[in-house]
């Protein structure tokens, strides 16, 4: 007790300020000392490995989401070539099978050009051969 008349006579006073601030300086030797700051500690280092780990799933599903809009980009492409080229093949049979029909009916319209035209002669031997014989039966009745 020898502190405090000398506490009072420096002017300080023992009033609820000091117990507040020492019963907050007991306090927080107590939860240092209990290893409180640890623990926290701890908890801050999971939370920030969890959120590391966080980071790089998003970080590898970016880089596969990229990869696969990449694939599906060059797929799109392919398609599109095919499709030009079925087109381009489709175009060229097409030409094709326009000359080819062109080339048939010229064939056929010469086939029945001299199918007719020797129908034509036949029925004109024909019509000279009956003219004929009409003209020598007239000449024997005659």
């Amino acid at each position: 007790m020898t502190i405090l008349p000398t506490v009072f006579a420096a002017g300080l006073a023992l009033d609820n300020t000091f117990f507040a601030f020492l019963a907050l300086v007991i306090f927080l030797a107590i939860v240092f000392w209990a290893g409180a700051h640890k623990t926290a500690g701890k908890a801050l280092d999971d939370r920030s490995a969890q959120i590391a780990k966080d980071l790089d799933d998003a970080k590898r599903l970016r880089e596969e989401a990229e990869a696969l809009l990449a694939e599906y980009k060059q797929k799109r492409i392919d398609a599109e070539k095919e499709a030009e080229e079925i087109v381009s093949r489709a175009k060229a049979d097409a030409a094709l099978y326009a000359t080819e029909s062109k080339k048939k009916l010229s064939e056929a319209i010469v086939r029945r050009t001299k199918q007719a035209e020797t129908k034509i002669a036949q029925a004109e031997a024909a019509a000279a051969k009956d003219v004929r014989s009409a003209a020598a039966d007239l000449a024997v009745a005659a």
